[in-house]
């Protein structure tokens, strides 16, 4: 008897089960892989806070690692513009305040965007115009923040409202570099600011360092900038992803045993974004404030949920259970030897 032609039929019948069953898969990255994209369009802020982006764009290290696709930028001010870039699929992959990111999660149902890596931990400080000697000396006055639900403004609105001075401060959302104008028009007393805007605001105008944000986080530690890609753009294009990530990896790495040319890198950045460069002694204490890092602080993003309803800026607390993929990261940090980064059970729904 020859079984041949039952075989063949038997194989062909399974090729298409198996390829109906990748086709019915949407949950998969491997399934719906379409190699390396054209294109990526990577999000950031012209703020030392995100360096390692400023430095990977400055110094090629993204560029080479992405070989034929195309790196597009773009910069932003505040995380929920750039929300709306990426929920909009304007924009595939951002470094974003923590605060933001989770938004970003929040309004998608945990559908829209994965947390892949951390970018930086601290630099984020309230500062106040000399006469302000404590928080209850912020009654009556305006202090600023970058944007609504922002960070930094989650983080204000947190920490008046475990002050108990929630309604006797005004909270006024206001753009970094017009924050430092109207700070020295009298305008605001007081802002929440991230770096280099918090040392710009003290060498440009005149104010001290009332409270700095790593003294409220056990061990100092915190997520100021996180790494978050498009989900869709993750699952059709994860080798583009990891190539950003071996970029993002080698930046922190080059910063790290490069400090002052990693701060003329950042220097440099910063004067084509923004048509102007930081003094020495400006850099010099925006870069020691804060910690260039892939660890996300993932431990910290129920926390930091609840925070935005102690806030007032959110309603209930977001569900980021499933929040966290860091395949690709530890992927890369494993091949280079280094440890990998723990979830701390983020990734699981």
């Amino acid at each position: 008897m020859n079984l041949k032609p039952a075989i063949a039929v038997a194989l062909i019948a399974l090729t298409a089960l198996s390829g109906c069953s990748r086709a019915g898969s949407s949950d998969t990255p491997a399934a719906e892989s379409k190699g390396a994209a054209a294109e990526v369009r990577l999000g950031y802020f012209p703020n030392v806070t995100h360096a390692a982006a400023l430095i990977g764009v400055e110094q090629g290290l993204f560029a080479k690692e992405l070989g034929g696709t195309k790196l597009t930028t773009q910069t932003f001010n505040a995380g929920p513009d750039e929300v709306n870039a990426l929920l909009g699929e304007s924009l595939d992959i951002a470094y974003i305040g923590s605060g933001p990111a989770i938004n970003a999660y929040a309004k998608s149902k945990g559908e829209a965007v994965k947390l892949v890596a951390g970018a930086t931990s601290g630099g984020a400080q309230l500062v106040v115009k000399p006469e302000i000697n404590s928080i209850e000396d912020l009654k009556g006055k305006v202090v600023a923040t970058p944007q609504l639900a922002n960070t930094q403004d989650v983080s204000l609105k947190k920490y008046l409202a475990e002050k108990n001075l929630t309604g006797q401060v005004t909270v006024q959302n206001v753009e970094n570099a017009a924050t430092l104008d109207l700070f020295k028009k009298g305008d605001v007393q007081a802002a929440w600011a991230p770096q280099p805007w918090s040392a710009r605001i003290v060498a440009e105008a005149g104010a001290k360092v009332l409270l700095d944000e790593k003294t409220l986080w056990d061990g100092g530690a915190f997520p100021t900038t996180v790494v978050i890609v498009r989900t869709k753009f993750l699952q059709e294009h994860p080798e583009t992803v990891e190539a950003v990530l071996k970029g993002h990896v080698a930046a922190i790495d080059w910063a790290k045993a490069n400090s002052d040319e990693a701060k003329k890198s950042v220097n440099a950045a910063l004067e084509k974004l923004t048509s102007k460069k930081l003094g020495d002694k400006v850099l010099d204490a925006a870069w020691d404030n804060i910690e260039l890092t892939t660890d996300a602080q993932a431990k910290h993003f129920p926390q930091l949920a609840k925070d935005a309803v102690t806030a007032g800026v959110a309603k209930e607390a977001a569900n980021v259970a499933g929040y966290a993929d860091f395949t690709l990261l530890n992927k890369v940090l494993q091949a280079q030897g280094k440890p990998q980064v723990q979830a701390a059970g983020l990734d699981q729904k």
